[in-house]
């Protein structure tokens, strides 16, 4: 497999490691769900558009509301050029 193809984690010590070689923190979108646990995730990059959306969690936080939303991180490593991506996206884990 080519390090630009996509690739699929659940385990958070895989998904943590690619997010903070990136400067990533855990995330989510300010004002939505009410309790703990509610709301949708992201991996928030300094220097991108969440500042004003997003509001930082703790990786547990955040990888609580991943697993109850049975979702799996789809992640790249390389841009197709050889550059390091930044690209992921949260998926259903069916």
């Amino acid at each position: 497999m080519a390090s630009h193809e996509a690739k699929t984690a659940t385990d958070l010590k895989e998904i943590k490691k690619w997010a903070e070689k990136r400067d990533g923190k855990p995330a989510k979108v300010k004002g939505v769900g009410k309790g703990e646990g509610d709301g949708l995730i992201r991996i928030d990059f300094p220097g991108y558009s969440g500042a004003d959306s997003l509001e930082e969690i703790s990786w547990e936080e955040w990888y609580k509301i991943f697993q109850e939303n049975n979702l799996a991180f789809l992640y790249q490593e390389k841009t197709a050029d050889g550059k390091e991506s930044r690209f992921f996206k949260l998926v259903n884990n069916n």
